[in-house]
Protein backbone atom coordinates (compact mmCIF):
# COMPACT_ATOMS: atom_id res chain seq x y z
CA UNK A 1 0.00 0.00 0.00
CA UNK A 2 2.82 2.40 0.89
CA UNK A 3 4.48 1.57 -2.45
CA UNK A 4 1.32 2.55 -4.34
CA UNK A 5 0.98 5.82 -2.39
CA UNK A 6 4.65 6.64 -2.97
CA UNK A 7 4.27 5.93 -6.69
CA UNK A 8 1.20 8.15 -6.95
CA UNK A 9 2.92 10.88 -4.94
CA UNK A 10 6.01 10.74 -7.16
CA UNK A 11 3.83 10.83 -10.26
CA UNK A 12 2.06 13.96 -9.01
CA UNK A 13 5.41 15.54 -8.09
CA UNK A 14 6.81 14.82 -11.54
CA UNK A 15 3.64 16.21 -13.13
CA UNK A 16 3.82 19.41 -11.09
CA UNK A 17 7.53 19.86 -11.75
CA UNK A 18 7.03 19.47 -15.48
CA UNK A 19 4.08 21.86 -15.37
CA UNK A 20 6.14 24.47 -13.51
CA UNK A 21 9.09 24.18 -15.88
CA UNK A 22 6.77 24.43 -18.89
CA UNK A 23 5.14 27.57 -17.46
CA UNK A 24 8.52 29.17 -16.81
CA UNK A 25 9.81 28.38 -20.28
CA UNK A 26 6.62 29.64 -21.96
CA UNK A 27 6.48 32.74 -19.76
CA UNK A 28 9.97 33.92 -20.63
CA UNK A 29 9.69 32.84 -24.26
CA UNK A 30 6.50 34.79 -25.04
CA UNK A 31 7.79 38.16 -23.89
CA UNK A 32 11.35 37.54 -25.10
CA UNK A 33 10.01 36.88 -28.58
CA UNK A 34 7.74 39.92 -28.59
CA UNK A 35 10.27 42.36 -27.15
CA UNK A 36 12.94 41.02 -29.49
CA UNK A 37 10.79 41.98 -32.51
CA UNK A 38 10.15 45.56 -31.37
CA UNK A 39 13.23 46.95 -33.11
CA UNK A 40 12.33 45.39 -36.44
CA UNK A 41 8.69 46.49 -36.16
CA UNK A 42 9.39 50.09 -35.17
CA UNK A 43 12.13 50.59 -37.78
CA UNK A 44 9.81 49.69 -40.67
CA UNK A 45 8.35 52.53 -42.69
CA UNK A 46 4.58 52.76 -43.37
CA UNK A 47 5.09 51.59 -46.95
CA UNK A 48 6.92 48.40 -45.89
CA UNK A 49 4.98 47.61 -42.70
CA UNK A 50 1.92 46.62 -44.76
CA UNK A 51 2.09 47.40 -48.47
CA UNK A 52 -1.60 46.63 -49.04
CA UNK A 53 -2.82 49.01 -46.33
CA UNK A 54 -0.39 51.68 -47.51
CA UNK A 55 -1.71 51.32 -51.06
CA UNK A 56 -5.29 51.83 -49.87
CA UNK A 57 -4.31 54.86 -47.77
CA UNK A 58 -2.34 56.39 -50.62
CA UNK A 59 -5.26 55.88 -53.01
CA UNK A 60 -7.66 57.56 -50.57
CA UNK A 61 -5.25 60.44 -50.09
CA UNK A 62 -4.81 60.94 -53.84
CA UNK A 63 -8.37 60.35 -55.01
CA UNK A 64 -10.44 61.78 -52.16
CA UNK A 65 -8.40 64.26 -50.13
CA UNK A 66 -6.15 65.75 -52.82
CA UNK A 67 -9.00 67.35 -54.88
CA UNK A 68 -10.35 68.96 -51.70
CA UNK A 69 -6.85 70.13 -50.80
CA UNK A 70 -6.50 71.66 -54.28
CA UNK A 71 -9.66 73.66 -53.75
CA UNK A 72 -8.41 74.75 -50.32
CA UNK A 73 -5.10 75.89 -51.84
CA UNK A 74 -6.97 77.97 -54.40
CA UNK A 75 -9.07 79.56 -51.68
CA UNK A 76 -6.05 80.17 -49.46
CA UNK A 77 -4.07 81.79 -52.28
CA UNK A 78 -7.01 84.02 -53.22
CA UNK A 79 -7.50 85.04 -49.58
CA UNK A 80 -3.78 85.70 -49.28
CA UNK A 81 -3.84 87.90 -52.40
CA UNK A 82 -6.83 89.87 -51.11
CA UNK A 83 -5.14 90.44 -47.74
CA UNK A 84 -1.93 91.59 -49.41
CA UNK A 85 -3.81 93.99 -51.69
CA UNK A 86 -5.65 95.49 -48.72
CA UNK A 87 -2.41 95.83 -46.80
CA UNK A 88 -0.87 97.64 -49.78
CA UNK A 89 -3.61 100.28 -49.75
CA UNK A 90 -5.48 98.81 -52.72
CA UNK A 91 -2.43 98.71 -54.99
CA UNK A 92 -1.40 102.29 -54.16
CA UNK A 93 1.69 101.09 -52.29
CA UNK A 94 2.42 98.21 -54.67
CA UNK A 95 6.01 97.21 -55.40
CA UNK A 96 7.54 94.48 -57.53
CA UNK A 97 8.75 92.54 -54.47
CA UNK A 98 5.14 92.06 -53.41
CA UNK A 99 4.30 90.18 -56.59
CA UNK A 100 7.41 88.01 -56.48
CA UNK A 101 6.82 87.06 -52.84
CA UNK A 102 3.23 86.10 -53.60
CA UNK A 103 4.23 84.00 -56.62
CA UNK A 104 6.98 82.36 -54.59
CA UNK A 105 4.50 81.37 -51.84
CA UNK A 106 2.04 80.10 -54.46
CA UNK A 107 4.74 77.95 -56.09
CA UNK A 108 5.77 76.50 -52.75
CA UNK A 109 2.13 75.68 -51.90
CA UNK A 110 1.61 73.89 -55.23
CA UNK A 111 4.93 72.01 -54.95
CA UNK A 112 4.13 70.85 -51.41
CA UNK A 113 0.71 69.67 -52.51
CA UNK A 114 2.22 67.80 -55.47
CA UNK A 115 4.86 66.10 -53.32
CA UNK A 116 2.82 65.41 -50.19
CA UNK A 117 3.72 61.72 -50.12
CA UNK A 118 7.43 62.48 -50.50
CA UNK A 119 7.32 64.98 -47.63
CA UNK A 120 5.45 62.62 -45.31
CA UNK A 121 7.60 59.60 -46.13
CA UNK A 122 10.75 61.70 -45.72
CA UNK A 123 9.74 62.45 -42.12
CA UNK A 124 9.19 58.76 -41.38
CA UNK A 125 12.40 57.76 -43.16
CA UNK A 126 14.23 60.08 -40.79
CA UNK A 127 12.43 58.44 -37.87
CA UNK A 128 13.38 54.98 -39.15
CA UNK A 129 17.00 56.10 -39.36
CA UNK A 130 16.86 57.22 -35.73
CA UNK A 131 15.39 53.88 -34.67
CA UNK A 132 18.00 51.89 -36.61
CA UNK A 133 20.83 53.93 -35.10
CA UNK A 134 19.37 53.49 -31.61
CA UNK A 135 18.98 49.74 -32.17
CA UNK A 136 22.65 49.48 -33.14
CA UNK A 137 23.72 51.24 -29.93
CA UNK A 138 21.53 49.09 -27.65
CA UNK A 139 23.95 46.23 -27.08
CA UNK A 140 22.08 44.58 -24.20
CA UNK A 141 19.98 41.50 -24.83
CA UNK A 142 16.25 41.76 -24.23
CA UNK A 143 15.95 38.06 -23.47
CA UNK A 144 16.92 35.74 -20.64
CA UNK A 145 18.53 32.41 -21.50
CA UNK A 146 16.44 30.24 -19.21
CA UNK A 147 17.43 26.78 -20.42
CA UNK A 148 20.51 26.39 -18.13
CA UNK A 149 18.61 28.10 -15.33
CA UNK A 150 15.67 25.72 -15.67
CA UNK A 151 17.95 22.71 -15.36
CA UNK A 152 19.43 24.18 -12.18
CA UNK A 153 15.94 24.84 -10.83
CA UNK A 154 14.84 21.27 -11.57
CA UNK A 155 17.92 19.65 -10.05
CA UNK A 156 18.02 21.94 -7.03
CA UNK A 157 14.88 23.82 -6.03
CA UNK A 158 12.00 21.71 -7.34
CA UNK A 159 13.29 18.30 -6.23
CA UNK A 160 13.57 19.46 -2.64
CA UNK A 161 10.15 21.12 -2.41
CA UNK A 162 7.19 19.58 -0.63
CA UNK A 163 3.95 18.72 -2.41
CA UNK A 164 2.08 21.75 -1.06
CA UNK A 165 4.86 24.12 -2.11
CA UNK A 166 4.82 22.61 -5.60
CA UNK A 167 1.07 23.21 -5.87
CA UNK A 168 1.50 26.85 -4.82
CA UNK A 169 4.42 27.35 -7.19
CA UNK A 170 2.43 25.78 -10.04
CA UNK A 171 -0.43 28.19 -9.37
CA UNK A 172 1.99 31.10 -9.12
CA UNK A 173 3.74 30.28 -12.40
CA UNK A 174 0.36 29.79 -14.13
CA UNK A 175 -0.77 33.26 -13.10
CA UNK A 176 2.60 34.74 -14.03
CA UNK A 177 2.56 33.02 -17.43
CA UNK A 178 -0.95 34.33 -18.12
CA UNK A 179 0.10 37.82 -17.08
CA UNK A 180 3.14 37.72 -19.37
CA UNK A 181 0.96 36.64 -22.29
CA UNK A 182 -1.26 39.65 -21.62
CA UNK A 183 1.83 41.88 -21.53
CA UNK A 184 2.94 40.49 -24.89
CA UNK A 185 -0.50 41.32 -26.31
CA UNK A 186 -0.30 44.87 -24.92
CA UNK A 187 3.11 45.37 -26.52
CA UNK A 188 1.59 44.31 -29.85
CA UNK A 189 -1.32 46.72 -29.31
CA UNK A 190 1.09 49.64 -28.75
CA UNK A 191 3.06 48.90 -31.92
CA UNK A 192 -0.04 48.37 -34.07
CA UNK A 193 -1.82 51.41 -32.63
CA UNK A 194 1.13 53.60 -33.60
CA UNK A 195 1.08 52.30 -37.17
CA UNK A 196 -2.70 52.79 -37.45
CA UNK A 197 -2.29 56.37 -36.25
CA UNK A 198 0.46 56.90 -38.83
CA UNK A 199 -1.80 55.64 -41.61
CA UNK A 200 -4.60 57.95 -40.44
CA UNK A 201 -2.22 60.90 -40.56
CA UNK A 202 -1.02 59.95 -44.04
CA UNK A 203 -4.57 59.57 -45.38
CA UNK A 204 -5.35 63.29 -44.90
CA UNK A 205 -1.85 64.67 -45.53
CA UNK A 206 -2.73 66.97 -48.50
CA UNK A 207 -5.43 68.84 -46.54
CA UNK A 208 -3.36 70.33 -43.66
CA UNK A 209 -0.35 70.90 -45.91
CA UNK A 210 -2.53 72.94 -48.27
CA UNK A 211 -3.01 75.50 -45.46
CA UNK A 212 0.63 75.73 -44.47
CA UNK A 213 1.48 78.86 -46.50
CA UNK A 214 -1.39 80.95 -45.15
CA UNK A 215 -0.70 83.25 -42.20
CA UNK A 216 -4.08 82.70 -40.52
CA UNK A 217 -4.45 78.97 -41.17
CA UNK A 218 -0.80 78.02 -41.36
CA UNK A 219 -0.86 76.72 -37.77
CA UNK A 220 -2.99 73.79 -39.00
CA UNK A 221 -0.20 72.61 -41.29
CA UNK A 222 2.45 73.34 -38.67
CA UNK A 223 0.66 71.26 -36.04
CA UNK A 224 0.20 68.46 -38.59
CA UNK A 225 3.93 68.35 -39.33
CA UNK A 226 4.62 68.36 -35.59
CA UNK A 227 2.25 65.43 -35.19
CA UNK A 228 4.04 63.49 -37.95
CA UNK A 229 7.41 64.24 -36.38
CA UNK A 230 6.06 63.15 -32.98
CA UNK A 231 4.97 59.78 -34.41
CA UNK A 232 8.41 59.35 -35.97
CA UNK A 233 10.11 60.34 -32.70
CA UNK A 234 7.90 57.92 -30.78
CA UNK A 235 9.78 55.06 -32.43
CA UNK A 236 13.02 56.39 -30.94
CA UNK A 237 11.47 56.60 -27.47
CA UNK A 238 10.22 53.02 -27.86
CA UNK A 239 13.81 51.93 -28.52
CA UNK A 240 14.96 53.80 -25.40
CA UNK A 241 12.36 51.86 -23.37
CA UNK A 242 13.63 48.59 -24.85
CA UNK A 243 17.20 49.56 -23.95
CA UNK A 244 16.20 50.23 -20.34
CA UNK A 245 14.32 46.93 -20.22
CA UNK A 246 17.30 45.02 -21.60
CA UNK A 247 19.56 46.38 -18.86
CA UNK A 248 17.03 45.52 -16.15
CA UNK A 249 16.41 41.93 -17.24
CA UNK A 250 20.12 41.24 -17.72
CA UNK A 251 20.61 41.59 -13.96
CA UNK A 252 18.08 38.87 -13.08
CA UNK A 253 19.36 35.46 -11.95
CA UNK A 254 16.54 32.97 -12.20
CA UNK A 255 18.10 30.16 -10.21
CA UNK A 256 19.14 32.33 -7.25
CA UNK A 257 15.61 32.98 -6.00
CA UNK A 258 12.82 31.64 -8.17
CA UNK A 259 9.97 33.64 -6.61
CA UNK A 260 11.93 36.88 -6.67
CA UNK A 261 13.07 36.40 -10.27
CA UNK A 262 9.54 35.50 -11.33
CA UNK A 263 8.00 38.70 -10.02
CA UNK A 264 10.97 40.83 -11.05
CA UNK A 265 10.53 39.85 -14.68
CA UNK A 266 6.79 40.50 -14.44
CA UNK A 267 7.37 43.91 -12.84
CA UNK A 268 9.91 44.90 -15.50
CA UNK A 269 7.57 43.80 -18.28
CA UNK A 270 4.64 45.74 -16.79
CA UNK A 271 6.97 48.73 -16.52
CA UNK A 272 7.89 48.31 -20.19
CA UNK A 273 4.21 48.24 -21.21
CA UNK A 274 3.38 51.39 -19.26
CA UNK A 275 6.45 53.13 -20.69
CA UNK A 276 5.49 52.14 -24.24
CA UNK A 277 1.96 53.50 -23.76
CA UNK A 278 3.42 56.83 -22.56
CA UNK A 279 5.84 57.23 -25.49
CA UNK A 280 3.13 58.89 -27.63
CA UNK A 281 2.37 61.62 -25.08
CA UNK A 282 6.07 62.16 -24.38
CA UNK A 283 6.96 62.61 -28.06
CA UNK A 284 4.04 65.02 -28.53
CA UNK A 285 5.03 67.07 -25.49
CA UNK A 286 8.63 67.30 -26.69
CA UNK A 287 7.56 68.70 -30.07
CA UNK A 288 4.58 70.62 -28.65
CA UNK A 289 2.22 68.78 -31.01
CA UNK A 290 -1.54 68.96 -30.38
Amino acid sequence: MDFILDTISQFIRDLLQGFILSNLETMFGDVNEKVGTITAEVARSPSTWNAQIFGIIQSLSTSVILPIAGAVVSFVLCAELINLVVERNNFHDLDTGFLFRYLFKACIAVIMLSHTTDIVMGIFDLGSSLVSSAGALITGSTSIDVQPELMNIFSGTLTSMEMGDLFLLALETSLASLGMKLMAVLITVVLYLRMVEIYLYISVAPLPLSMLMNREWGMVGTNYIRGLAALALQGFFIMVCVGIYSVLVSTITVSANLHSALWQVMAYTVLLCFALFNTASISRSVLHAH
